[in-house]
């Protein structure tokens, strides 16, 4: 998978705002390879969680009471972006919109990246009951560390990718024809 390049990307909130990122991962792709994976705690305003939030992934307050804010992370992930403009997310809608409800919540700058949705390729080529990230890569024999944590889902998400273009019959993300704009 020669000039496959894309960077997979995933949150987990601390409440129901898309602002209240706590954990950002990220997987680097380069040349259909998985290369890099990255993951940070965030400290979201004021610490609060909801309940809920922490029944899904397990962070608490007390594991993000010293993490650093959303800008600290993020100026980690846009340098990433600099060298490979191209997101893939699962349910990508969900995690563009922590981005943009975050930057705009910080007063920070809308990076100009195009992006991909791994939940929406799925559903194009595959026809399985059900299309969340951890049942298609069951399905699909891809092996995977924790549900919900977002270094881990990132990573996922970024093996997923690669199979659906390979079951695509894709060379190229510009094949797939399903690109977004930040």
């Amino acid at each position: 998978m020669s000039g496959i390049n894309f960077i997979a990307i995933d949150f987990e909130t601390a409440t129901g705002k898309r602002a209240s990122i706590c954990e950002a991962g990220i997987c680097i792709v380069r040349n259909g390879k998985v290369e890099e994976t990255y993951s940070w705690l965030v400290r979201p305003q004021n610490n609060y969680y909801s309940y809920w939030n922490i029944q899904i992934h397990g962070i608490r307050p007390v594991d993000t009471i010293k993490a650093p804010e959303f800008p600290e992370v993020w100026s980690k992930i846009e340098k990433h972006l600099d060298e490979c403009p191209i997101l893939v997310a699962h349910n990508a809608a969900f995690d563009m919109s922590c981005i943009c409800h975050s930057l705009e919540f910080y007063d920070l700058a809308k990076p100009k990246v195009d992006y991909y949705c791994s939940l929406r390729v799925a559903r194009h080529i595959y026809d399985y009951e059900c299309n969340k990230l951890d049942y298609l890569c069951d399905q699909l024999g891809i092996t995977y560390g924790l549900h919900h944590r977002a270094g881990d889902d990132a990573e996922m998400c970024a093996r997923l990718f690669l199979r659906e273009i390979e079951d695509g019959g894709w060379n190229s993300l510009e094949e797939i024809g399903m690109k977004k704009r930040l």
